[in-house]
């Protein structure tokens, strides 16, 4: 049995990184995609292990060679999920996490209708403003777009009909058990 790809997606803020690193941690049979990015790297990031960093020229010269599985333009940064990796890794069994946004999700959804998706929401606006603002990577202008993007991911998640788990993340112990199951109940995990 081939394995499967995992999309996790949600607004910026709602965890899914720390959600996707707990997948890593406490299912063996699962491995991460590094995505492209056109985004500068934030503190602490490496490349090719947190993203590909690549510049503007790089990443439309691999989206025009079709390399990717998905690609979207996300707050003025272009991103991207590397086809290759993808189906390598299927096919000698392995789930792959991919962390992307509601675009890249319908994309997924559309190619490869077989992967889990699941779509990561926060309790609330307070919270989220809370945890952007708490990680202190972004120039205000920037955390505010982020915000603003939020309610309008979120509404085009349920309506696309695209996704096929929604998760509030208000405790992130309880939040990964739930995506932990989800991801379970759907593959060999």
């Amino acid at each position: 049995m081939d394995g499967k790809i995992i999309v996790i997606s949600g607004p910026s803020g709602a965890g899914k990184t720390s959600i996707c690193n707990a997948l890593l941690e406490q299912l063996p049979n699962t491995i991460w995609s590094v995505s492209a990015t056109t985004r500068p790297p934030r503190s602490g990031e490496t490349d090719g292990v947190s993203y590909r960093f690549l510049s503007s020229g790089e990443f439309e010269a691999i989206e025009a060679a079709g390399e990717f599985a998905e690609s979207a333009e996300y707050v003025g940064h272009k991103y991207g999920t590397p086809r290759k990796p993808l189906e390598e890794a299927i096919a000698v069994g392995k789930n792959v996490v991919v962390e992307i946004d509601v675009q890249g999700g319908m994309q997924i959804a559309s190619a490869l209708p077989e992967s889990v998706r699941i779509f990561v929401m926060p309790p609330n606006e307070t919270s989220l403003r809370a945890r952007l603002e708490g990680r202190k990577t972004e120039a205000k202008e920037v955390l505010n777009e982020r915000l603003a993007q939020a309610d309008g991911e979120i509404a085009i998640a349920r309506d696309s009909g695209c996704y096929d788990h929604f998760v509030v993340n208000d405790v992130l112990e309880k939040t990964i058990e739930d995506v932990k199951r989800i991801v379970q109940e759907n593959t060999r995990a």
